[in-house]
């Protein structure tokens, strides 16, 4: 009785403390990356250096942190479809009031601050999912498997879609499918559906490709062979590829990695965080920053698998779709496996609406640990 009293105060410790102190290492590397990739951009920005603004959002991010592991996460389960419902019309409002960058029109400001919807959206839509599957657990039949969530989820896409933010509408209808592949019994459908896919998808690629951007076009053309076209949309591939080989066994230092210091890699501080860490630390710092997040995600899953009720279950899978996706796409493309898309690297990209919903969400899941504990 007394050794299973302790066993659970221990665990209770172990995730309080071993769950921030994690996330806040990461964070920390991610700082430094930002640091030293922006270091001769600094004075392009108006009230601070990226680094200290990093600072700022993962204080923020932290505060968030602290009041969603506190916060009973079945009270989520009541604001779900109105969270989602606002989250869409955040999406409709960038379309006439947005601020366009690069061509994409995807933030929304409130005076000196703006944020992207998009990735409010993609937590809005794990909150969702978890409330329709908790409500309808043994719903049967592809209607209520299916065809309803689909219809809940195409909207947001849709949205996405057309600001155009190629990588998040990705990473959004990535989550949609893991929560939908792993919360019922789909074998047979899936295999079904799967090579149904395959046969049809030859005659849909004129379909597909037609309504691509040209940039977006051109990235994957660059992708196939970045040689194509060096100084052009193969440029920031194979200059990612330069600074990773670069890195060598231990690394350039801070002060050291030319590529993203002298601006050969641009956006080292966002979508390319993970080549601009690899040229600092080298070999060795990536398998210490990927053995970080090894013990991030063991910890997520354990969550999983011991959250006490179904509600809890599929905010894991959501929450662990979105990272896990997110992470797996950030570092291939950087490394030349995938096409470049804007997926940030959790906790370590620039930027403050991801990083402040990143904080959120892992927020939820130390209070879902929690609340297996004191309830």
């Amino acid at each position: 009785m007394n050794g299973e009293g302790k066993s659970s105060l221990g665990n209770v410790l172990e995730w309080q403390f071993g769950l921030p102190v994690l996330i806040l290492t990461i964070s920390g590397l991610g700082i430094l990356s930002i640091y030293s990739a922006s270091q001769n951009l600094s004075s392009n920005f108006s009230w601070a250096p990226l680094y200290l603004k990093q600072i700022t959002w993962v204080v923020i991010g932290g505060l968030v942190f602290l009041f969603m592991s506190a916060y009973d996460y079945h009270r989520l389960l009541q604001y779900s479809y109105v969270l989602y419902v606002i989250s869409l019309f955040l999406l409709v409002v960038v379309f006439f009031d947005g601020r366009s960058t690069r061509g994409a029109q995807r933030w929304l400001a409130i005076g000196s601050f703006s944020f992207q919807p998009s990735e409010v959206a993609k937590v809005t839509l794990v909150m969702m999912l978890a409330r329709y599957f908790s409500t309808w657990p043994s719903s049967p039949g592809v209607l209520y498997r299916l065809i309803i969530p689909t219809v809940l989820m195409f909207p947001g896409f849709l949205l996405i879609l057309l600001q155009p933010d190629l990588g998040t509408a990705i990473t959004y209808l990535f989550v949609f499918l893991a929560v939908i592949l792993l919360v019922g019994p789909w074998t047979r459908s899936l295999t079904i559906g799967f090579f149904s896919i395959l046969m049809v998808l030859p005659f849909l690629w004129k379909w597909l490709w037609t309504p691509l951007r040209a940039y977006q076009k051109e990235r994957i053309l660059a992708f196939l062979d970045p040689t194509l076209d060096p100084m052009g949309q193969g440029y920031q591939a194979l200059q990612s590829k330069i600074a990773i080989g670069s890195g060598q066994l231990s690394g350039q230092g801070l002060y050291g990695a030319t590529q993203s210091q002298l601006q050969f890699l641009p956006d080292g501080y966002t979508d390319f965080a993970f080549a601009v860490f690899a040229e600092q630390w080298g070999f060795l710092g990536v398998v210490f920053l990927l053995f970080l997040y090894y013990l991030l995600f063991m910890m997520i899953i354990g969550i999983g698998e011991r959250a006490k009720d179904l509600f809890g279950v599929v905010l894991v899978i959501g929450i662990t779709a979105m990272l896990g996706f997110c992470l797996l796409v950030n570092i291939s493309m950087t490394v030349g496996l995938l096409p470049i898309v804007g997926i940030p690297l959790p906790l370590m990209s620039y930027g403050g609406t991801t990083l402040i919903m990143t904080f959120a969400v892992l927020g939820v899941l130390l209070n879902i640990k929690r609340r297996r504990f004191f309830s």
